[in-house]
């Protein structure tokens, strides 16, 4: 039986599936420790990430200081942390938090910025308020974005998660710790199976909420656009001169 297989065999396996290291108690708790950081980055950087796209300043410092976290070892954060905070999710949280901010902000100016200007402009000139462009104007244009944004943050935390079992703190890096330990490689494999089915899961369940996020009015636009673009890149049939014979 090659390694795959035993991964599987592991996965589906009743003696893995009971009691408190069961798979499906660690999955929980590794989409509860992922959701809850990212939650928490998203009340954090979305705020700062709209204060920046709507003026304009502060761009080169959230750029430059999200340059400088995505910089930073995780593990190494998390160690010390843990040791500063003690064992716990509190460390985990903290440091997994500061991983999604970076991804988070980025997608929330970056699609405040992308809005064309002459839409602000009209809406501006309608005598619209700064704070009624950006809450009726500026986020239903960069929603599409700002969940991008989210979505890459997610990713990340459902891989890096896997850390928090370095601590002992749960999630499903609990069985890559445990089976290099007991060199159970079909434990390993099992574990890292379950962490890529769980990123493919909400990979499809946020690209959807990405989409569900485009504005009825803007894709309606874009695919009138599209038609438009379309009938004239076609090549159009020649029509003969009169008195001319083919």
């Amino acid at each position: 039986m090659n390694l795959f297989a035993q991964g599987f065999a592991w996965i589906f396996d009743p003696a893995n599936n009971v009691g408190p290291n069961a798979i499906g108690v660690r999955l929980l708790e590794h989409v509860w420790i992922t959701l809850l950081t990212v939650a928490i980055a998203v009340v954090i950087a979305v705020p700062i990430g709209l204060l920046i796209g709507h003026t304009g300043k502060g761009r080169s410092l959230a750029v430059g200081v999200s340059g400088g976290i995505r910089a930073l070892p995780t593990l190494g954060l998390l160690t010390l942390l843990a040791l500063w905070i003690g064992l716990g999710v509190q460390a985990p949280i903290i440091s997994l938090v500061i991983l999604a901010i970076p991804s988070v902000l980025a997608g929330t100016y970056s699609g405040v910025e992308a809005i064309d200007r002459v839409t602000v402009d009209a809406a501006r000139a309608q005598g619209m308020t700064p704070w009624q462009i950006l809450g009726r104007v500026e986020v239903p244009l960069a929603l599409p974005l700002i969940v991008g944004g989210i979505r890459a943050a997610v990713l990340q935390v459902v891989a890096t998660a896997t850390l928090v079992a370095y601590i002992n703190a749960g999630g499903l890096g609990g069985y890559a710790f445990s089976g290099i330990a007991n060199q159970d490689y079909a434990e390993v494999l099992g574990g890292s199976i379950v962490v890529i089915a769980l990123a493919i899961a909400f990979e499809i369940v946020f690209a959807a909420l990405q989409r569900l996020a485009v504005p009825a009015g803007l894709s309606a636009g874009e695919t009138r656009r599209n038609r438009r673009s379309t009938r004239s890149s076609a090549p159009r049939a020649s029509t003969p001169v009169e008195g001319t014979h083919p």
